[in-house]
């Protein structure tokens, strides 16, 4: 199943999958300021979703300011709020380095390949 839709704003198209229950968010671009509110949204659990399991696919994000950073602590504990998780996979070099040096990937699980993501 594939449900696409584009962000509100350019500069950020955000694409979903499900793969064996677990919602797949396809981020591609950058993320920033302007596009915050259409991550916050993509990212965060469905209304009344019993355990809400996401993966947020990164390969295509080339570039993450504090307002990405915002976005998935958010999203992070609006999961562990419903009993489910969030999880990274496919975090470019430079977005990692973003992650790792405000802590991101001790808070939420970031993985190399989306494929991992799904099964760990």
């Amino acid at each position: 199943m594939t449900d696409t839709h584009e962000a509100a704003r350019p500069g950020l198209s955000i694409d979903y999958e499900a793969v064996d229950g677990i919602r797949v968010v396809v981020l591609r671009g950058e993320i920033d300021h302007d596009n915050r509110d259409s991550l916050k949204e993509a990212l965060l659990p469905p209304e009344g979703a019993p355990a809400p399991r996401t993966v947020a696919d990164f390969r295509g994000v080339t570039f993450m300011d504090s307002s990405g950073i915002n976005m998935l602590i958010v999203a992070h504990r609006a999961a562990q709020d419903a009993e489910g998780w969030l999880r990274l996979a496919g975090v470019r070099e430079s977005v990692q380095r973003v992650l790792t040096l405000v802590g991101i990937d001790a808070l939420i699980p970031c993985h190399s390949a989306l494929e991992e993501a799904l099964t760990s």
